[in-house]
């Protein structure tokens, strides 16, 4: 199918890669409807879009069951991106839980009973969890995930598979792999690794590492994410499939700091800490099913992508006293729910992998 001129739903579409997504969709004269809580996401990645009609958004949890399905009355077109994330996880897995798998859930309902065209669900690499031995990792690799947010990622995965198999849609999953770029997340407990470096070497603060640096990922920038998934979307042969979007290049954590201090021009050392439990330490991603589904897949170098990504935080955020002390340091850090606090009483921090 051709995605243009559709009524497209994005869950998650004030996020990061969300907003992203819209402002890829609206390009091509598409009607998008946001799904959003605004726990994670923010109206300020959407208000270039300000005044555009073919924009509408709806405040809305995506467990509220009857509002998902009088929203998606109508959809041609539904890209889930809505979820909890992978810090909060480690502290209060109950509601990372009940948005991911639950959450997933009544959306795939409800396009179901709007009979949309097509379904992508974004799901995660760290489905996959810890599997330094198998490098790329390809989609089929063994499901060992170590929190329960790639626990319950995997669960939406098995959803959306039960709803293609089952003749109730046609969908279809992604993978992406460690998204960095513009309107990535620097606050909180969704604070990443890449924007948190940078605003610290603009700051002129060394960057904060966990471990010993030596944990790799398989960094995408994100424009380069959003037109895989358009693509997915649109090609027929990859509906009930599953498919990494990734670089298919592993850099180190300890590499990004080090290039990001050299493109600032900051010449301080990075700080190491003890490592961050459930950390993996290994993410690489196969990117031949991607490349053979679209003929060509990410692109955009490491280097490339944070001259970028730097270039946008230098342009967009104000680098400040009270901008530095506001980002937590172990952003995992938060109350956690009362069974997990009595379970961990007197007992040591789990070992990170990295």
């Amino acid at each position: 199918m051709d995605l243009k001129k559709n009524r497209t739903v994005v869950t998650g579409g004030a996020g990061f890669i969300g907003s992203h997504l819209v402002d890829r969709l609206l390009g091509a004269d598409n009607e998008v409807i946001v799904i959003d809580d605004f726990s994670c996401g923010s109206m300020k990645n959407l208000l270039h879009h300000q005044g555009n009609p073919k924009l509408r958004v709806e405040r809305a949890d995506i467990l509220d069951e009857k509002a998902m399905m009088e929203i998606h009355r109508g959809a041609d077109v539904v890209f889930h991106l809505a979820c909890r994330d992978v810090r909060l996880s480690l502290r209060q897995p109950t509601i990372v839980h009940e948005v991911n798998a639950t959450g997933t859930l009544n959306v795939l309902k409800a396009a179901a009973a709007a009979k949309v065209r097509r379904f992508l669900y974004c799901s995660s690499s760290e489905v996959n969890g810890a599997a330094p031995d198998i490098a790329p990792l390809p989609e089929d690799c063994h499901f060992r995930p170590e929190t329960i947010y790639g626990a319950s990622k995997l669960v939406g995965e098995y959803y959306t598979q039960v709803f293609h198999r089952s003749g109730w849609l046609n969908t279809v999953i992604a993978r992406p792999h460690n998204n960095y770029g513009p309107r990535e997340h620097y606050l909180g407990v969704r604070g990443e690794a890449i924007p948190r470096f940078i605003l610290w070497a603009l700051g002129g603060r060394p960057s904060v590492i966990y471990g010993d640096g030596k944990q790799t990922r398989d960094f995408t920038y994100v424009t380069e994410t959003v037109d895989c998934m358009v693509r997915l979307v649109e090609r027929e042969e990859t509906k009930g499939r599953i498919l990494n979007i990734c670089r298919g290049e592993e850099t180190s954590i300890a590499q990004i700091a080090a290039l990001i201090s050299e493109l600032t021009g900051l010449n301080v050392p990075p700080v190491h800490l003890s490592g961050r439990p459930g950390d993996i330490l290994r993410l690489w991603g196969d990117t031949q099913r991607l490349c053979a589904a679209l003929g060509s897949g990410p692109a955009i170098s490491i280097r490339e992508g944070l001259e970028m990504t730097i270039d946008w935080f230098r342009r967009n955020i104000t680098v400040s006293e009270e901008l530095l002390n506001s980002i937590q340091i172990r952003n995992w850090e938060i109350v956690p729910e009362p069974w997990l606090d009595a379970c961990e009483a007197g007992k040591e921090e789990p070992a990170s992998r990295s």
